[in-house]
């Protein structure tokens, strides 16, 4: 998905990519920590694999993210994946087609993590279990460097 062209972009010279973007968590457990090393404290133990993080800075094999609720950890890069997810804000309809008068197929319910296709004109393609379908942009945290919290 392209970041705005107001977005403050810059390559990482750790990984050659753009930061900040958005990552998921690869594992089911994951530990948030205060600085960028085993020897520092744990924060935050995440226990969703495939929750969107956004990635703020790079080191050498440590990342510093922000989760949906706008706390800021590190965590070890090899702990994140590039695989795109987006997290639902609130319960939402996941619709038929990219319309708020399309039919809809379910109620996603808050806090649901799901995989994430494109983003095009407010609503983005996404994927929650076996049932595929709609979710107005509006409604997922995950998708947008410029509105998710940079």
């Amino acid at each position: 998905m392209p970041v705005q062209a107001q977005d403050a972009v810059q390559v990482s010279q750790f990984s050659g990519e753009p930061v900040p973007r958005f990552v998921s968590l690869r594992f089911s457990a994951v530990h948030g920590r205060q600085g960028p090393s085993l020897d520092h404290d744990i924060l935050w133990r995440y226990e969703a694999e495939g929750m969107p993080m956004l990635i703020l800075r790079e080191t050498h094999g440590w990342r510093r993210v922000r989760d949906k609720d706008g706390d800021e950890v590190w965590i070890q890069a090899r702990m994140l994946s590039e695989r795109r997810t987006a997290v639902t804000i609130q319960d939402t309809p996941l619709q038929r087609k990219p319309n708020a008068d399309a039919r809809a197929k379910a109620l996603i319910k808050a806090g649901v993590v799901l995989e994430l296709d494109a983003c095009t004109n407010g609503w983005c393609a996404v994927k929650a279990g076996k049932r595929d379908g709609w979710i107005e942009e509006l409604h997922l945290w995950g998708t947008r460097t410029s509105t998710d919290g940079v």
